[in-house]
């Protein structure tokens, strides 16, 4: 051995083992599972996401696509996986909202390691043809007029947009019939014919085309600002009614036992792609807002959201079907 090359290996010995550890992986390819199925924006969004990571870790980034029981099979497969070249991209109610309705197949604290949150997808409230109401406020008027008239259509029960319906329906004082439906796809087929006065969905091409169309109109939106798309639409917070001002936040999540180096190096790689023109509009694009931060600030946006939820489905009687 040459004295340069001992004096390489003693300087590396020197190195954190942090560094060290995050320098030797990805050691072969890495598995992205989504929790959804394909073809949906947050799948397109992992996708692109996972072109920006392969170059940047020196390794393919191979999706898998999980879906079912409201993400919590695909976050389940992450917490089960134990190659240490597996996470996930999910949006946090597998974590925050599943578990408080006994539906979760796995630990959300012990077995899930927050990595990075990746965007938030707002949710909009929208007006079918069926109400006449042009405004939020006026629709508020016409439920405490005729209690029960005003129909409310979400993707099931104790689902995000039925949680906003408790917590506006408590706060507001008003009595507003809940429409469940399983998932999304019949809901806005329902919309479109006037079946039901309102429904609250996540953003997204397809709804922002109707609502141009004119099909739909929007009358508030659960999101920290006004959206790109619709400057023109009130958040919920703005109208008062912040307890309801929900959103559907997604991100990267780890096995438990995932060394803290590898969830820095992850960390930082998606926080660089997001500052990334191309995937900033890919993302505004389809009517969602990119976050970024630290492993820590989304660990804590999850247990602030797993909070509220419980205090929302306790104070609702909310139960899962």
């Amino acid at each position: 051995m040459t004295l340069d090359r001992r004096a390489v290996l003693a300087a590396l010995s020197l190195l954190p083992f942090a560094t060290r550890a995050q320098a030797a992986w990805p050691s072969r390819p890495v598995r992205m599972v989504v929790a959804y199925p394909p073809g949906g924006v947050s799948d397109a969004v992992a996708r692109a996401l996972g072109d920006k990571l392969s170059p940047a870790l020196g390794q393919p980034v191979v999706i898998e696509n999980r879906a079912g029981a409201s993400g919590s099979i695909g976050v389940d497969a992450v917490a089960k996986a134990t190659d240490g070249h597996t996470f996930g991209f999910a949006a946090i109610s597998p974590l925050a909202l599943n578990p408080h309705l006994g539906k979760s197949p796995f630990d959300p604290v012990k077995d899930i390691v927050p990595v990075v949150s990746v965007m938030y997808s707002p949710v909009l409230l929208l007006a079918t043809s069926a109400l006449a109401a042009p405004t939020f406020q006026e629709m508020l008027a016409a439920a405490r007029a005729r209690p029960g008239s005003v129909r409310w259509a979400t993707s099931g029960p104790a689902s995000l947009g039925h949680l906003m319906l408790e917590q506006l329906k408590s706060a507001a004082k008003v009595d507003i019939a809940h429409i469940p439906y399983k998932g999304g796809g019949q809901q806005i087929t329902d919309a479109l014919s006037g079946q039901f006065e309102v429904l609250s969905v996540n953003t997204g091409p397809a709804i922002t085309a109707h609502v141009k169309a004119g099909k739909l109109r929007p009358l508030a939106v659960g999101a920290p600002t006004r959206l790109e798309a619709f400057p023109n639409v009130p958040t919920l917070g703005e109208l008062g009614f912040a307890p309801a001002n929900l959103t559907s936040l997604f991100g990267l999540l780890a096995p438990a036992g995932t060394p803290a180096a590898v969830v820095e190096r992850l960390n930082a790689e998606v926080n660089k792609a997001l500052a990334t023109p191309d995937l900033r509009a890919r993302l505004v694009g389809s009517d969602n807002v990119p976050t970024g931060g630290t492993a820590a600030d989304f660990a804590r946006q999850i247990a602030q959201e797993s909070q509220n939820n419980a205090r929302i489905i306790q104070a609702a009687n909310i139960k899962a079907e």
